[in-house]
């Protein structure tokens, strides 16, 4: 039996190699012809998944910086926080357990230990709502949570020593006092008054002053997208509050019927879908007689991605099938190169490939995702925009995100699925899933961020792809746990977290076993997808 290196010195460098021990199963009998002069491989500990009583989004572990931020209602008492479980690298130890409460009112320190000490921070991250209202005020209360302070419009005819305050919100619902308690009260506004709002052990002084103006109705922004605009106003509650627009160059305003705005107090917005591309509106917003200034806006023009259709195609002579023109730019990858790593000892190969079977039943490709067991362990087929970077032991180290700047509204295309039962298990977290149906997932996301998303499938240093990221302004997704036999559409609407941030990436990800990033899925899951497209209107 020839000795496995001179095997591996047919396999192209850049091909990655499956784990030692993997390596060493294989040779068995022949292990003389390696020789045992190799060091062990540094492993660094640290938590791999962490879970805490009141979360609102699953933890960020960023292995890189040895940080785990948790992300908690604004109920929870940061002085108490209930870490319910963690999960740490195979093998390692903490140096206290933290299960139950420990205090994040500050970071947490710890040390996690595998051969050598390594230590982590916990830290919190708690998003709470805040708001002052004041019937008949300008616009709404501009509350600043950094400076601690609270900012009432009031019109020029107001009587600012007896404001009547309505609801008042400082700090976390449920375990807040603030002397003196100004919810549903009057109060003399005419200077400064200083609030004492205390929550988790920590009493905060804010300070709430009323600005006199001679401004009845603005309009505070416009966000011009393609074929849809977003107009956002303000002026005195109690008044009809809104918005019109035309064509630049046009005689006739068109008033937005009351319907389709939405009101919060003395702040109101709207959507304008249906609007011409690269064309110029005028815009304004009123509140009874009154105008606010006219403002020019040109919406954006229509972005165009590459190979939405998957019929590109460049077949290489090691196993790869690559979704782009020889010698051409990619826009589009898949995780092939790392399956094709264990094409040396004759399994392996592309598990994402083109398929003559379109939807529409003409010419081209559609591109196949299929889930495979490969040697050590499962590899759902996968096609996502980005690129696949390299291959570390047996898991992948990916970049999702390719540069985009448009807003589009949606993300369509056809697909059809075989959904296998689910019969092997990554990881012992989700052995509940084993005898399942299979499930495959189209997922789709605008983020602003100064780089793609390195994504490690790596259990010591994993890194997914998050959905509630603060850098992430849009998400949608569409997914099915059952067999579609024939071609089907499917329509995914982004759910905009801002409307005023432009993007500078597009994520784009399909697979035909959603938990294949944690190599756990059906062998023969199967997902075909065709003819992508962007729409831009509502």
């Amino acid at each position: 039996m020839p000795c496995i290196f001179e095997k591996m010195n047919r396999i192209r460098v850049y091909n990655s190699i499956i784990s030692f021990v993997a390596f060493a199963a294989l040779c068995g009998g022949v292990s003389s012809c390696i020789e045992n002069d190799i060091p062990y491989a540094r492993i660094e500990a640290g938590f791999t998944s962490m879970v805490a009583e009141g979360e609102t989004s699953a933890a960020t572990i960023d292995s890189n910086n040895r940080v785990v931020t948790l992300t908690l209602g604004e109920s929870v008492s940061l002085d108490a926080v209930d870490i319910t479980s963690y999960e740490l690298t195979e093998g390692a130890t903490i140096s206290n357990d933290i299960t139950g409460g420990i205090d994040l009112t500050d970071n947490y320190k710890v040390t996690v230990s595998l051969y050598q000490d390594y230590e982590w921070i916990i830290k919190a991250n708690q998003s709470i709502e805040r708001y002052f209202s004041v019937p008949g005020q300008v616009g709404t209360s501009v509350v600043d949570a950094v400076g601690k302070r609270v900012v009432v419009y009031m019109p020029e005819d107001a009587d600012i020593t007896a404001v009547a305050i309505g609801d008042v919100k400082l700090g976390p619902a449920g375990i807040t006092t603030m002397s003196p308690d100004l919810n549903n009260s009057v109060a003399d506004l005419s200077k400064p008054v200083e609030v004492a709002v205390t929550y988790n052990g920590k009493t905060e002084v804010w300070t709430v002053y009323v600005e006199v103006t001679s401004t009845l109705v603005s309009l505070d922004r416009v966000d011009a997208w393609t074929n849809v605009m977003w107009l956002y106003g303000s002026a005195q509650e109690g008044y009809e509050n809104g918005f019109e627009y035309r064509l630049q160059g046009s005689e006739d305003w068109i008033r937005i019927d009351q319907s389709e705005i939405t009101h919060a107090g003395g702040e109101f917005s709207t959507c304008v879908p249906r609007l011409d591309q690269n064309t110029s509106y005028e815009v304004r917003a009123y509140s009874g007689a009154n105008y606010s200034p006219v403002t020019t806006v040109m919406t954006q023009g229509i972005i165009e991605l590459p190979n939405m259709g998957f019929d590109t195609w460049w077949y290489e002579n090691d196993k790869i099938w690559n979704p782009w023109d020889e010698g051409g730019t990619s826009f589009w990858d898949t995780g092939n190169d790392g399956a094709a790593s264990f094409a040396v000892i004759g399994v392996g190969g592309s598990n994402t490939t083109p398929d003559t079977d379109t939807w529409d039943g003409g010419q081209g490709y559609s591109v196949k995702l299929a889930s495979k067991w490969i040697v050590v362990k499962l590899a759902g087929g996968n096609i996502f925009a980005g690129s696949y970077v390299r291959t570390d032991g047996t898991n992948g180290v990916l970049s999702f995100g390719r540069e985009f700047t448009g807003r589009p509204t949606r993300l369509r295309g056809h697909w059809k699925y075989i959904s296998s039962t689910i019969n092997r298990v990554g990881e012992e977290a989700l052995a509940d899933l084993e005898g399942r149906p299979d499930t495959a997932i189209v997922y789709t996301a605008l983020i602003n961020k100064p780089e793609p998303v390195e994504i490690r499938t790596d259990p010591s240093n994993r890194q997914l792809f998050d959905r509630n990221a603060d850098y992430v302004i849009a998400y949608g997704e569409v997914q099915t746990g059952e067999t579609i036999g024939n071609w089907t559409d499917f329509d995914i609407e982004y759910e905009y977290r801002r409307t005023d941030l432009v993007p500078n990436y597009i994520v784009i990800v399909s697979t035909s076993s959603k938990y294949a990033d944690y190599f756990t899925g059906g062998d023969g899951s199967t997902l075909w997808l065709d003819d992508l497209s962007l729409g831009w209107d509502y």
